[in-house]
């Protein structure tokens, strides 16, 4: 059998996660192949045809999916499953949309958050708000899948390796149940918090939108992503497309900085793999501490704008 990957893309080139999603499929060890949907999708097909990895490359075209919805792609990806033993997506937003839809009209249980791919039909995923690991054996002939993108690596590029061939799908749109009225997106020049390599995350302790510019500040020097615990979120200091945790984004960058952040298993859960954890809060006993790597007890609106001063 195959597997079958659902890229994630911006209709010109493919999102990290999917890349990483890829990593975590070779380890199934079958032919993978990748579907894309969107419109104008062609050079975005051959591009990803130059993949190292890709068996097939599917592309569904149609001017409908310039903002392709889970209720759309739900249904036509789950009349490919008698193809594939597995269905993979990364553990986004869009995925954690989009996943469990496929698996109910395949009348299958979805698989979420794994963490390490044991065997094909047996995975590790975290419980409890990462405080435990599960392994789970699933035996559904068509298993679907999300991968945590902070738990694999993106597949070593192999240039001699042959292009992937490239299916075009002829697919009749189904009638829309949502509709597509516009897109509304922030400009920002700093990286995205979910591939950013350092964040600088603010908690509820900032204590207002306008003092969030301190940690503005030091990620800009930094040239670093924002994020946000959800108690700041919940307060209204900052977007919540932007929260860490459990209920926001999965991250894993090689410096995140929490300030003002008490550590909250939900917050924990979404940034402690980070590769070094920096902390900086009043409390000393704050839990942010059991998994920082360096602490330091001070007020943060003394300390952080020192800090970038000192940058």
């Amino acid at each position: 059998m195959k597997t079958l990957i659902i890229a994630e893309h911006n209709q010109h080139a493919l999102k990290a996660e999917t890349l990483v999603t890829l990593g975590a499929a070779q380890q199934l060890g079958q032919p993978i192949d990748l579907f894309i949907a969107g419109h104008d999708i062609a050079q975005l097909g051959q591009d990803a045809s130059s993949i190292s990895g890709i068996d097939r490359v599917l592309t569904w075209d149609n001017e409908a999916l310039t903002l392709p919805f889970s209720e759309t792609l739900a249904p036509v990806i789950a009349s490919l499953r008698s193809q594939y033993s597995h269905i993979l997506l990364a553990t986004s937003s869009f995925g954690k949309d989009l996943a469990p839809r496929i698996a109910a009209l395949c009348n299958v249980n979805a698989v979420s958050d794994v963490i390490e791919i044991i065997s094909p039909n047996q995975y590790k995923r975290p419980i409890y708000a990462g405080n435990a690991i599960a392994t789970v054996k699933n035996n559904a002939t068509c298993q679907v899948l999300t991968i945590r993108t902070s738990a694999f690596t993106s597949p070593n590029h192999n240039p001699t390796a042959s292009p992937a061939q490239i299916q075009a799908l002829s697919i009749e749109l189904p009638m829309p149940s949502v509709n597509f009225v516009k897109q509304t997106l922030s400009e920002s020049n700093r990286p995205e918090l979910s591939g950013a390599d350092i964040i600088v995350s603010g908690g509820r302790a900032i204590g207002s939108e306008s003092n969030f510019s301190i940690i503005y500040d030091l990620a800009d020097k930094l040239g670093a992503a924002v994020g946000a615990s959800r108690a700041a979120v919940d307060a209204g200091y900052i977007a919540n497309d932007l929260q860490v945790g459990q209920t926001g984004k999965v991250v894993a960058p090689s410096v995140y900085i929490a300030i003002g952040i008490s550590g909250a298993i939900q917050h924990l859960a979404g940034m402690k793999d980070s590769k070094v954890i920096v902390a900086i809060n009043n409390d000393p006993d704050a839990p942010i501490f059991s998994v920082a790597d360096y602490g330091l007890v001070a007020d943060l609106f003394e300390a952080v704008p020192a800090m970038t001063a000192d940058l």
